[in-house]
């Protein structure tokens, strides 16, 4: 546990020794504002909540959240630091890991800047913040689903734009498969517990229930499933890369 803290904390320091934690902050801060002010039609509902604002999250996080992720470990690839990293005395589980909390806390400090919105809300009228919190909850945990995505394409290859076109394709995939108009696309040539299984795997069906305020246990567990899935994968793609 000790090694993993101290990758998360010095990968963490790494990305505000450079502009590009502030930039990406200042981006997601300004589209989720964007997005919520503009298409959500935040004023012209009347109504002092913040469903307009979580109603893009998903949308948002498959291009935002890839771009994070794609040089976890494309750039330590590509500047031949893995090597280094793992001559040292840590297991490939604790670099994984360390580097992902890493990336995963970088969201945490994104969605906390966005906490001027909530503070409007609460100003303009009285919405259900048991709502809010339960959808800034769903929202770091749709992040860090993604994250975990894009840290094991990352580790596939040397180049982080193709990093982030895989990425960003891979949770599109898993965003979509819960749309209505895809599922009736398979339904009328694949058998129903089929369809189930893809519903099932959609990451915005459980996303949903918790920007309702729905904090289910079988949504916060397929959310930190699909993270150990994809951390797992992550750790055998960096051991094959080691043994070739």
């Amino acid at each position: 546990m000790r090694n993993i803290l101290i990758i998360a904390k010095r990968e963490l320091g790494g990305y505000f020794a450079t502009p590009l934690a502030y930039i990406f902050i200042a981006i997601f801060a300004a589209l989720t504002s964007a997005f919520a002010f503009y298409l959500g039609g935040f004023f012209e509902r009347g109504q002092a909540d913040l469903k307009p604002f979580f109603d893009h999250h998903p949308w948002l996080l498959v291009l935002l959240v890839p771009s994070l992720a794609m040089r976890l470990w494309a750039e330590e690839r590509k500047s031949g630091s893995i090597e280094l990293l793992m001559t040292l005395p840590i297991t490939t589980t604790e670099a994984v890991i360390g580097k992902f909390l890493a990336a995963w806390m970088m969201m945490a400090i994104a969605l906390a800047v966005t906490a001027p919105m909530w503070i409007t809300v609460n100003y303009l009228g009285s919405p259900d913040n048991g709502v809010i919190l339960a959808a800034y909850f769903g929202s770091w945990l749709l992040s860090g689903a993604f994250l975990a995505i894009g840290a094991a394409i990352s580790a596939t290859t040397k180049n982080q734009v193709i990093a982030f076109v895989l990425a960003t394709a891979v949770c599109f995939v898993f965003v979509m498969s819960g749309l209505e108009a895809v599922l009736q696309a398979f339904d009328s040539w694949l058998p129903k517990f089929v369809i189930v299984a893809i519903s099932s795997m959609s990451y915005l069906n459980h996303y949903d229930q918790l920007a309702k305020g729905v904090v289910e246990a079988r949504a916060i567990m397929f959310f930190f499933t699909m993270i150990a899935i994809w951390l797992f994968a992550n750790v055998v793609i960096i051991d094959q890369k080691k043994t070739t």
